[in-house]
């Protein structure tokens, strides 16, 4: 199942996040222990002050090829699991995710 839902305004996006992961990057799905999937990105800065977040969403923007301002944290501001929305064609951004993921395996997390 994936880990985005679709809506008339683009999709919401279920993540789980590493601050200071060395690189931006997004690393495919994960399965969490709970049998939750999400999509699993990593971001250089620290989750202080909302500079994690702030990476987060300018990477997906950038990834999905949507403006800065159309990716917003919708819940889990100051949690690794966050749900973001992501305004656009919701046909587009999902196809986008699904290939930005797709190269990448999918990984069971016994512990969250």
């Amino acid at each position: 199942m994936d880990p985005w839902r679709y809506s008339t305004e683009g999709i919401s996006v279920a993540l789980r996040v590493t601050p200071r992961g060395g690189r931006d990057d997004i690393d495919g799905l994960e399965t969490l222990a709970n049998g939750r999937t999400v999509v699993k990105v990593r971001v250089r800065a620290i989750a202080e002050g909302g500079e994690a977040n702030r990476a987060v969403t300018e990477l997906l923007a950038k990834a999905l090829g949507v403006p800065k301002r159309n990716v917003r944290v919708l819940s889990g501001t100051t949690s690794r699991l966050k749900q973001i929305a992501v305004d656009g064609d919701p046909a587009r951004l999902g196809e986008a995710l699904r290939i930005l993921t797709a190269a990448k395996p999918d990984k069971i997390r016994q512990k969250d």
